[in-house]
């Protein structure tokens, strides 16, 4: 039998809560819609995105093409399906380098006291700028490219992941097993990765999820302004950028690629909603 408060049970509160929370299954279970569309693009998407039929060009959405046609009658439904894949990687991706960067600076500036000040002041000194202010810089600085928008949304996303794990380990490292864990000699190493870190996955999981959100609407706002990939990419922010010109005769265009934004980010919003309800003690009793 499981002793109380066991990882098992913990576990299984956790599941037993997170299925009782109707925002969070909502967005789950729409953020899976989404990911499976976009994984399995090939094989769902009726047309190539990139197949061109002119004779077709801005077709209404029918039995035929369900999203309708564009300016060169590439299929709709077709471009927004492949279109989640680059975005899925793209906020994967950024949510990887910040978590990699953000929390190795976060542990840095709030274990060491003397690295603490000049790495909080760097943390300050990049959130002060608006966040698709500083990615047009540095997009616009290295050139446009998928590797490109993925480093610089990564460098603009790293300091809010920063000063979160900051925070935290500032209390963490004054617990009293942390204390303890010093007075015995282990080595500092395994006290940040054993002792603080693991006490820090709750916060990194809750804001790696908004961050995913706002990487996938920074991307689509980096490629309406044609700063992101190349233009034969079928993305979100081009399907809009090019629908603007017709959007009194074909609203379609742009339609479903900005349900498509809307849908993602709102379902990504809502579990991270769910997971930080959840996970904070504070806020758990009112649940």
């Amino acid at each position: 039998m499981a002793a109380v408060g066991s990882p098992a049970i913990v576990e299984a509160s956790f599941i037993s809560r997170l299925v009782t929370r109707k925002t969070v299954m909502i967005g789950l279970l729409i953020l899976v819609v989404v990911a499976v569309l976009a994984i399995l693009a090939p094989w769902i998407a009726p047309y190539s995105p990139s197949r061109l039929s002119v004779v077709n060009r801005l077709k209404p959405p029918g039995g035929t093409y369900w999203f309708g046609t564009d300016e060169f009658g590439r299929d709709v439904f077709s471009r927004t399906i492949y279109a989640g894949r680059l975005s899925l990687l793209v906020g994967a991706s950024v949510v990887a380098f910040a978590a990699v960067f953000g929390v190795t600076l976060g542990l840095v500036a709030g274990f060491f006291r003397r690295l603490d000040t000049p790495i909080a002041r760097i943390i300050d000194a990049m959130m002060a700028f608006p966040d698709i202010l500083l990615a047009i810089a540095l997009v616009a600085a290295l050139g446009p490219s998928l590797v490109t928008v993925i480093v610089a949304l990564g460098i603009v996303y790293t300091p809010r992941l920063a000063r979160i794990v900051r925070a935290s380990t500032l209390v963490i490292r004054e617990l009293p097993y942390v204390e303890a864990a010093r007075a015995l000699g282990v080595p500092t190493w395994r006290i940040m990765s054993r002792h603080v870190l693991r006490n820090l996955l709750s916060p990194i999981l809750v804001q790696g999820t908004f961050i995913f959100a706002y990487a996938m609407l920074a991307e689509a706002g980096l490629s309406f302004l044609g700063l992101g990939v190349s233009p034969e990419i079928p993305t979100w922010g081009t399907m809009i950028a090019a629908g603007r010109q017709y959007i009194g005769q074909a609203d379609w265009m742009t339609l479903f690629p900005g349900i498509a934004i809307i849908l993602s980010v709102l379902s990504l919003q809502m579990v991270g909603d769910g997971f930080r309800d959840l996970l904070d003690p504070r806020l758990r009793k009112d649940l």
